[in-house]
């Protein structure tokens, strides 16, 4: 029963979204009713998924994303976006461009979560999209393919870390392993698959970001403006490495730990340019405000409709359908690694959340690895593979990629979706294969 009301619910969302044309806002919200309901839950509890499922959506995500919206309008305005973009193409010539883009993201997501990386490089990928006048879903599926990556397989991001507790794996093997499975997967979805997508055209919000080409001489010098770019990563990467090498009471990682927060370290970034790339070079801060609050109503949709997914996703949570599909699974004779990559995948499929799919697949076939044999920290990176597979309409990520780069669901099946489950597919292919030379 659970599965049938899980493929109703997605067709209902469809059918509003894109027969109907109702806003997906709304279109989502209906749909977290009709699961909500057809599950039996009380309408009470309903109704506190919902204001559950938005504010902890929110309540993770709208500082970030509204710090994100302003500093990718200050880059773009400022000229800055232009000017990292220009070097970039240089470096790697226009038709290498997505290589940029890769290890850009490649970079930037081993130390930030996905969300965050995500509205850090989103106005690169535009101004390097003008600059190098390549397709923008074509250098956006490249950007998001290597943070989705470092999200789902590497230490640590808090869904491979958590599981990596939950099978006493250790963390060093399974940075170690998780890049020898991530740099196949990349090559795949980040660098061949986005030849098949460059037709797709993307209609980004009007306003979001500065589509002005600047001359040479307008332009903010490289260094202030990759510094603008960079602080943020920077102020995370210390906040990990910190957690990482230093006790819980020590004075320095509590500080970096402070500045190293996503919220924080988008506040002091826009902080920064602010006066290194308005004030300094001649700009009002009328100017600038004015600017950065058309940026941050251009944004308003895409927040709702993030917020409606986490809704959405909340509600297939509380009403128990994960852990419905999950039940079957249980006395499986599988492989642990497969078995744990297809409960990953059916959660995901099913609630959206990539890590709490992960989550729960590791408590479902924990107890199996210890009399298996099998490496735990290959149990860590084929959960995790399993856990980005088929991302849909209850995927905040999913919403997130479509309202940025505004295009169609269709669209958005054919690029994010697709890549999300290349990465998955080979991630379970370099787990089997690792496991033939790894020995626990």
């Amino acid at each position: 029963m659970s599965i049938l009301i899980l493929i109703i619910s997605i067709v209902l969302l469809l059918v509003l979204i894109s027969v109907i044309k109702l806003n997906a806002f709304i279109a989502l919200i209906i749909s977290a009713l009709f699961v909500g309901i057809t599950k039996g839950m009380p309408f009470p509890e309903i109704i506190n998924s919902l204001q559950q499922g938005i504010g902890s959506t929110l309540g993770s995500l709208i500082l970030i994303l509204a710090f994100g919206v302003i500093l990718g309008n200050l880059l773009s305005n400022s000229g800055a976006a232009q000017q990292i973009s220009s070097v970039m193409t240089k470096l790697f010539g226009a038709k290498h461009i997505k290589w940029a883009m890769v290890l850009t993201g490649f970079a930037v997501g081993i130390s930030m979560f996905y969300n965050a990386g995500f509205i850090i490089l989103i106005p690169m990928v535009f101004a390097v999209s003008t600059n190098a006048k390549q397709p923008l879903i074509y250098l956006g599926i490249a950007m998001a393919s290597a943070l989705s990556i470092t999200h789902g397989f590497l230490p640590p991001h808090p869904g491979p870390t958590a599981i990596a507790v939950i099978f006493k794996a250790n963390i060093g093997k399974t940075l170690l392993y998780g890049l020898i499975v991530a740099l196949p997967a990349l090559l795949i979805a980040g660098i061949i698959f986005p030849e098949f997508i460059k037709k797709i055209n993307a209609n980004p919000p009007k306003g979001l970001f500065e589509s002005k080409t600047f001359q040479e001489s307008e332009l903010p010098s490289f260094t202030i403006s990759i510094i603008s770019a960079l602080i943020p990563v920077l102020l995370m990467a210390m906040a990990t490495i910190s957690e990482l090498t230093l006790a819980e009471t020590n004075s320095i990682r509590i500080i970096l730990g402070y500045i190293g927060n996503p919220t924080i370290a988008l506040l002091i970034t826009v902080l920064f340019v602010f006066v290194f790339l308005g004030i300094n070079r001649g700009q009002k801060m009328n100017a600038i405000m004015d600017k950065s609050s058309t940026a941050l109503a251009s944004a308003t949709m895409i927040i709702l409709i993030i917020a409606s997914g986490g809704a959405f996703k909340q509600v297939l949570i509380d009403s128990g359908i994960g852990t419905d599909l999950a039940v079957f699974f249980e006395k499986s004779t599988l492989s642990p690694l497969v078995l744990g990559w297809l409960i990953a995948t059916i959660i995901r499929v099913a609630i959206g959340s990539a890590t709490v799919a992960g989550l729960t697949a590791a408590g479902i076939v924990q107890p199996l690895v210890a009399s298996s044999g099998i490496s735990p920290e290959l149990m860590v990176l084929s959960i995790g593979a399993g856990s980005l597979m088929c991302s849909h309409v209850n995927d905040t990520g999913f919403w997130m990629f479509k309202e940025y780069f505004g295009i169609s669901l269709k669209d958005t099946f054919k690029t994010w979706t697709v890549m999300e489950t290349i990465i998955g597919i080979m991630g379970l292919i370099g787990v089997l294969i690792l496991n033939q030379f790894v020995t626990t």
